[in-house]
């Protein structure tokens, strides 16, 4: 009897500590994250385009101060806005989209500023070649939605690279080196 009050008072103590936060795992939605890019065009403009097909996971722990992400961008799904100006960038002077069918993005390295993510270094691999790129985190939101009824976050990240570090050189420097890289991200929580 002794032993069954105190496993029953053990219990009680256990319930009475606050819930420590465990990590939550999130599913990259595809309809609204949309990597772009930004970049010189011969001195004249900018040139924009994006990218229409985005997977991939990520996981917070907001009490711990941790997260990571591994993210997977479809390089067939370029859009300019311009079909002849996507094709060409799919060739193997640009992207090579047969060759390497995906960017990819792999962190487990966020920097937090209270329960905001502000920055996330990891791995960026595109045209075959990785290198390490920190992305700034602009905008970070979580909350429930009200629809879907499910907690979202969502993030606004950039980063400048250097296209000649993934091994396209084409036209430089005429069509410039420096490449502002701008990715809107949402993703749901998992169940």
């Amino acid at each position: 009897m002794k032993q069954l009050v105190a496993s029953a008072a053990f219990a009680a103590f256990l319930a009475a500590l606050p819930a420590s936060a465990a990590v939550e795992n999130y599913s990259v939605d595809p309809n609204h994250t949309f990597p772009a890019y930004e970049i010189g065009h011969f001195g004249y403009s900018f040139q924009r385009g994006r990218f229409d097909r985005t997977s991939g996971r990520i996981s917070l722990d907001t009490a711990a101060k941790k997260g990571s992400a591994d993210i997977a961008i479809d390089t067939t799904s370029i859009d300019t806005g311009h079909p002849k100006l996507t094709a060409h960038l799919q060739t193997d002077e640009f992207f090579d989209a047969a060759k390497y069918p995906q960017i990819t993005f792999k962190s487990g390295d966020f920097t937090f500023e209270g329960e905001n993510v502000k920055s996330a270094r990891g791995d960026l691999t595109i045209h075959g070649v990785t290198r390490p790129v920190t992305f700034k985190v602009e905008h970070y939101y979580c909350a429930p939605h009200p629809m879907l009824k499910k907690k979202i976050c969502g993030a606004d990240l950039t980063a400048t690279i250097k296209r000649s570090e993934f091994g396209m050189t084409k036209y430089l420097p005429m069509l410039a080196d420096d490449v502002l890289l701008r990715v809107n991200v949402e993703a749901i929580k998992d169940d």
